[in-house]
């Protein structure tokens, strides 16, 4: 199973929108980075990611999942090849992850997050993801 961070200002769609979604979930759209949409096409039912608030904030809030994989954006104008996915709210994480607490994390020098700091759709590997839960206070 891959896990995934996906990135959002809370001002446009935060975790509690997200949780306010329900089992229906919402569509993941408006990526306009062509790595960020490989990797929404990459998302496959199930998978879990980190909901990560940009912004002021810059921290990890809760945990998602891929509802429906990758289908044509809704946000986007006929004929754009943009994809969207299905998201919905697992859990809010007890402890919010900050990006200055992961960047302070040695074992962290090489998560996407640190190295591609723009990029709005972001795999994260089994590794980052057992110690990302850790310091939120969630069993992986």
């Amino acid at each position: 199973m891959a896990y995934w961070l996906l990135k959002t200002e809370p001002e446009e769609f935060s975790w509690d929108d997200q949780v306010k979604r329900g089992a229906k979930g919402e569509p993941w759209g408006g990526v306009r980075n062509f790595t960020a949409r490989r990797h929404l096409k990459e998302m496959k039912k199930g998978e879990k990611f980190f909901f990560y608030h940009t912004g002021a904030e810059k921290q990890v809030v809760g945990i998602g999942e891929v509802l429906r994989e990758a289908f044509a954006d809704p946000t986007a104008k006929k004929g754009e090849p943009w994809v969207a996915v299905q998201t919905g709210a697992v859990e809010p994480v007890p402890k919010p992850v900050t990006l200055a607490a992961i960047k302070a994390e040695p074992k962290l020098k090489d998560m996407a997050l640190v190295k591609y700091a723009r990029l709005s759709v972001q795999p994260v590997t089994s590794d980052e993801w057992k110690l990302i839960c850790k310091m939120a206070g969630v069993k992986a």
